[in-house]
This record gives C-alpha cells, structure tokens and sequence, in this order.
C-alpha cells in the first residue's frame, strides 16, 4: 500500500487538494483525525507498548479518535482486534498506518492520502516505518495563510505567532525536499495549483504514479466534499468549483505592521519559495522584544476568544467531542 503525505500547512488548500486526489480511483484520502499529532505527546503515558495492555489500550484510543472525527470516515469499520494482528510492530506508527490502511482497503484504493499536515514533523519516524513514502509538499503566500487563520474557527489569531508557525513548517518541508528530492518530495504551490490546476494535477498523478482523471476536476460535486462542505465553516468553499483570483488578498484586509510582523518572520522562506516582500526589504527585518511578544500574546489570546463566540454550535460541538476525549484520556493515564 502506497503511503502519500501531504505536509505543509494548514489553510493552504489541504482539503482542496485532498478532494481532488480522492477522486481518483487509486487514492483514498479521508478528512484527517491527526492521529500523529495528537498522539505522540500523550504517548509517554502508555508506558511501554510491548505490554499488550498497554497496545491494546493506544489502538482503542486511536480508533475512537477516528470514530468522532468532525468529517466521518465511510465504508471502514475499525476492528480492534484485526489491527492489533495486523501491525507490524508495537508503535503509534504502526496504529496509525493500518489504519489508513483499512481506510484504503475499504475503498478499493492502492494509495493512501494523509492531509495532517504537521506530520512532516514525524518524517524520520515516517521514513523508517512506511516503504518509499512520498510527499506532497503544499505551501501557500504566509500573509494569505494568516489572513486565512485570523477568520478562521481554529488555530492563533495574531500574526507573529500564525508566522512563527508556518515558518517552523516549511522549513521542515524544505529541508526534506532537499535530504531526499524530487523522487520522493512534490512541491506544489496553492497559487499555482488556482492558476493551472489541470496541469498541476497531472504532474502530480505523474509524480504518484497514477492515472490522471478530469473528473478529479469536479471534485466539488462528490459527496465526500458536500459531507466536508456542511461539516464546518471552514471548509464550505469545497462544494465550489476552484477560484483562480483567491490570492493576494492580504494586500487589502491585513494592515501593514501586520504584514511587516509577518515579513520579518518569514522572509528568508518566502524569498526561498519565490514569493515577493511587500514591505520589508531583506536585512531590514524587525526583532521583537520580550514585551512586544508578551503583548502579541494577550492579543492573540483576547481574539481566539472573541472568535469562538462566533463559532456555530454544531460546528464547536463536533470538534469538541475529539478535543473532550482526548482530554479524558490524558487525565485517565496521568491518574
């Protein structure tokens, strides 16, 4: 089974292109539970998982993690005790791949698509684990990004931190795409993929080794995007066809010291992927104080507050059935 990794981050069109590539007939790419990220803190707290308690006890937690996924998974039911006799060894990488794999299985794919895009910061334990994993490395403009995040119903709201973020991301992504190359690593930018999206598609089913399809093209008629659509506010563009001109909307909606927190941050990495400065020249970028960051902080906490009272009920409700579980599981296993 063909193990695919999309990486980079978020609000970068990752469930834009996760659509596109599940309409292929080869790829299965189900909306994430995050299951690396979400699990490799807490797994000190298992203890050892060659104690078959302790494994048995990380693959229900697992599995019920995927079962109140936001977006649910179709066709899969996850039996504990067949992904306990089908993992190659005793590890959260192990959990995690079988099962994606099940996922794949499931619908008659030959390829898995993972859209957690933070798992590049797995990517040594990846690497070891799955045969010949490729990546998919999406990047998007850092200020579009922020603007995105600033409205969006989760993550920071205050660009330093937003910037700090993506900059830790992509130079993750970076020093990947140069450890192993073009074989093994994809990059693809969000801007292209708006402005030619059939060309990019097939360079990427070239790239993956599968056939290209235009039906991948209307992936906004599927019913995984009409499922993710009413899910969350988040995604309700994917029941759309792709918009060309969604870019470079920073240049209107973020302020200018907004952009200059972000260009100074960020501008080694963005003169790197090709993107121009709007308003800090190189060498001219601004250092930050330790008051100025604990005064982005109380912002940035004051917004992510004022922004969850906008949150719709159901939408907070089914991301707060994951985040309660998790929760509980943390105080379970620290008790």
């Amino acid at each position: 089974m063909q193990a695919i990794f999309m990486v980079g981050e978020q609000r970068s069109g990752s469930n834009l292109l996760r659509l596109i590539m599940n309409e292929s007939s080869s790829i299965a790419a189900p909306h994430p539970p995050h299951i690396l990220q979400r699990f490799m803190p807490l797994l000190p707290l298992y203890g050892d998982l060659n104690a078959q308690k302790n494994f048995k006890r990380l693959i229900e937690d697992v599995c019920r993690l995927v079962e109140l996924n936001p977006v649910p998974w179709d066709k899969v039911k996850l039996n504990r005790k067949e992904i306990l006799e089908r993992c190659k060894e005793k590890s959260l990488i192990a959990v995690y791949g079988t099962v994606m794999d099940l996922y794949a299985e499931a619908h008659n794919a030959s390829a898995w698509m993972c859209k957690s895009m933070q798992n590049i910061k797995w990517a040594d334990e990846i690497n070891r684990y799955f045969d010949k994993p490729k990546y998919v490395y999406l990047y998007r403009d850092p200020r579009d990004v922020t603007l995105s995040f600033t409205k969006a119903v989760i993550g920071e709201k205050h660009p330093y931190f937003i910037a700090k973020q993506w900059n830790e991301l992509q130079r993750l992504c970076i020093s990947q795409l140069i450890e192993n190359g073009k074989d093994t690593v994809f990059p693809l930018s969000y801007e292209s993929l708006l402005e030619s999206p059939e060309s990019i598609v097939k360079e990427l089913c070239q790239f993956l080794d599968i056939k290209f399809s235009a039906e991948m093209l209307n992936f906004h008629k599927s019913k995984e995007a009409e499922r993710s659509a009413k899910s969350s506010s988040l995604w309700e563009n994917l029941s759309q066809p792709i918009k060309p001109n969604n870019s470079k909307k920073f240049l209107n909606e973020l302020t200018t010291e907004e952009i200059k927190i972000i260009e100074s941050i960020t501008g080694n990495v963005m003169d790197s992927l090709g993107y121009e400065r709007a308003a800090i020249q190189k060498g001219e970028e601004l250092n930050f104080s330790d008051e100025q960051i604990e005064q982005f902080a109380m912002e940035n906490a004051q917004a992510k507050a004022k922004n969850s009272s906008k949150v719709d009920p159901e939408d907070l409700k089914r991301r707060q059935m994951q985040t309660g579980f998790l929760t509980q599981i943390e105080e379970k296993l620290s008790a």
